[in-house]
């Protein structure tokens, strides 16, 4: 278990992934708390679960709660770039399924609700699930910790 969880946390990354890592980890919180709480003009919990029952994705809160913790929890991981690579994984899923289910009919662009934004973020998901955290990331201190 030790020797996973350091492979999990290790990255060769220098700071660079730093400017990735808050703006994505900002930008995931603040879409998991529109469906979580109804933060930021959001519908909640609730509210995105009947829109999701609506598209076909059933049991609807279920689901919301699902797309919710995953982006809310997994965009806190990155933004702290703690278990980055685990919660980048998470996150590229949670996008796969949003462009297949919800964008990918609408074309690229995001004024016709296309998939262009989701497919930035399932890039720059992708991208941390293969670079790791970087220098400035809790994962480092995770790391240390392991190797006494």
């Amino acid at each position: 278990m030790k020797a996973l969880v350091k492979r999990i946390t290790h990255s060769t990354a220098g700071v660079n992934t730093l400017a990735l890592r808050v703006p994505v980890g900002i930008i995931f919180m603040a879409h998991g708390a529109q469906k979580l709480f109804g933060w930021f003009g959001g519908y909640g919990l609730e509210g995105t679960g009947q829109w999701m029952a609506s598209i076909g994705m059933e049991p609807g809160v279920l689901m919301a709660f699902m797309a919710g913790s995953a982006e809310l929890f997994g965009g806190l991981f990155i933004l702290l770039g703690l278990l980055t690579r685990p919660a980048a994984v998470v996150l590229a899923f949670t996008m796969v399924i949003a462009i297949a289910s919800v964008h990918l009919s609408n074309g690229l662009f995001m004024s016709n609700n296309g998939y262009e934004f989701a497919l930035a973020l399932l890039a720059a998901s992708v991208s941390l699930a293969l670079s790791g955290s970087g220098k400035v990331a809790l994962d480092n201190a995770l790391t240390r910790r392991l190797a006494k």
